[in-house]
């Protein structure tokens, strides 16, 4: 009895130490990912869908539709933002203060969610998919 519960605890180890080494690997993946800088203020009216494949295991996976409409005739703004797709269990609250810093700055370039970095990069990288196709 006494070598069974031995063996269920060694496979008890490693299984989690191989899972705490995919989550820590994943997430020094996603600490490293760079949003780029895009000019809302140049891109082409219209409704455009963006894609982030969540990093190398695929847990922050989303796509995003953006809808940029004109201001001038050579000004435009992002109006809209909407999750269409992901694994993640993103709540409401998480995606309307991210997605109201984007549309309020009109940049990408906004302070992350607190606490939720890395999955503020992930969605950030969804919209920025969107964007590059309204350049």
């Amino acid at each position: 009895m006494k070598l069974l519960t031995l063996s269920a605890l060694v496979c008890f180890t490693i299984l989690s130490s191989s899972g705490c080494e995919k989550l820590s690997e994943e997430h020094e993946e996603a600490q490293s990912v760079t949003i780029k800088d895009i000019n809302f203020s140049k891109l082409k009216k219209g409704q455009y869908s963006g894609y982030y494949a969540g990093g190398m295991y695929g847990w922050r996976e989303n796509e995003c539709q953006v809808i940029v409409d004109s201001i001038t005739g050579d000004s435009s703004k992002v109006v809209t933002i909407e999750l269409t797709k992901s694994k993640a269990d993103y709540t409401e609250q998480f995606l309307d203060t991210l997605y109201n810093r984007v549309l309020a700055k009109q940049s990408l370039q906004i302070d992350a969610v607190s606490g939720a970095t890395l999955d503020s990069k992930a969605c950030l990288k969804a919209i920025e998919d969107a964007l590059i196709k309204a350049k």
